[in-house]
């Protein structure tokens, strides 16, 4: 069976950044790092400690560091969306799940916040129900509220 990888050929950058992603957090990149902090360590009285010496160590690792940034965000981001796209998946697939939670990702603070709210309300009404069985859904939750808004407007 193909990696996704071998089947898409993507960008260039997308597959070295792939390659260098995956190497970053072997045990052999960070033996070869480790490797190069104790060489330079070592080399320190060789360069009587010199401040060009220390600036050898000080721009590397700053340069590897500012680089690391973007390509750990990168890969940080695919996760998200792939996490996002299986989430999107197990709710349309779902019967009885609401299908206004696909996407959820691109709700603005204010719609999340209200679904939050709905889903207080759900946990509060299987913690008054004293069944774990018992299932309720976001459109209960809303049925209870209206009947409850209209018995306090009579």
């Amino acid at each position: 069976m193909n990696s996704p990888e071998n089947s898409v050929p993507g960008s260039f950058f997308g597959r070295m950044a792939e390659k260098i992603t995956k190497f970053s957090g072997s045990t052999m990149a960070f033996v070869l790092a480790a490797g190069i902090v104790l060489v330079w360590g070592i080399t320190g009285p060789l360069f009587h400690y010199s401040e060009t010496w220390q600036l050898v160590i000080n721009t590397g690792t700053t340069i590897i560091t500012f680089l690391m940034v973007f390509l750990i965000q990168r890969a940080q981001n695919k996760d998200s969306l792939v996490l996002h796209l299986k989430l999107n998946e197990l709710i349309a697939a779902t019967r009885g799940a609401s299908n206004r939670l696909i996407n959820a990702q691109d709700f603005s603070e204010e719609e999340i916040r209200t679904l939050h709210d709905f889903y207080c309300a759900l946990a509060e009404m299987a913690k008054q129900d004293n069944d774990l069985g018992k299932t309720h859904s976001v459109e209960e939750a809303e049925d209870n509220h209206n009947e409850k808004l209209a018995a306090h407007s009579e």
